[in-house]
């Protein structure tokens, strides 16, 4: 044996610490926005979420070579990326329908995206978001819960204290002003 060289037994045990404290770091640095991306994705099937997180830190262990990946982040949002994709295509072949739309809403990119591209995005939703309170705090509160929350228009008139008809309006207010907006945005 070669003077400094580990034992193939050892090797294997220092390799397996080496994953371990990976996966851990990552659920350290990344767990509470994936949680929230899984959320976000799977908000028709909240319950499915600790599970997929769960597959997604599994297969973070199986790598071979972690010191390999230049991009933890991306990396981690690729195999997110890939078990939503897995889940999607086998909630889409359970017996129960499912409307097509929604599937494909359901499925990430596949490209891994860039940090700075997500701070610029997430600085233009924001922005978005303020411009789009400012034009009618309804219209805003109403592309909250239908969106975010999930709600449906009944449910939106009801806690606004408004008919469906009005939350429907209030809805249709919010699309055009944010085709509007970002159609000037994409313009500059």
């Amino acid at each position: 044996m070669v003077h400094g060289a580990l034992h193939p037994r050892m090797a294997v045990l220092v390799n397996k610490e080496a994953k371990q404290a990976f996966v851990t770091a990552m659920e350290r640095r990344y767990g509470a926005k994936l949680r929230r991306f899984l959320s976000f994705r799977l908000r028709h099937a909240s319950a499915d979420v600790p599970d997929l997180f769960q597959e997604i830190f599994v297969r973070l262990l199986r790598i071979k070579d972690q010191e390999t990946i230049r991009n933890p982040q991306a990396y981690l949002y690729t195999v997110a990326s890939h078990v939503l994709h897995q889940y999607a295509l086998k909630r889409s072949m359970e017996p129960e329908t499912m409307d097509p739309f929604e599937v494909l809403s359901e499925l990430p990119s596949f490209t891994a995206p860039d940090p700075v591209d997500e701070i610029d995005l997430e600085q233009q939703i924001a922005d978005l978001g303020r411009a789009l309170e400012k034009f009618s705090v309804r219209a805003y509160a109403t592309l909250v819960m239908y969106r975010c929350e999930g709600m449906t228009l009944a449910e939106i008139g009801e806690r606004l204290g408004v008919s469906h008809t009005m939350a429907r309006k209030y809805l249709t207010r919010a699309i055009v002003f944010c085709d509007r907006y970002l159609e000037e945005w994409g313009e500059r």
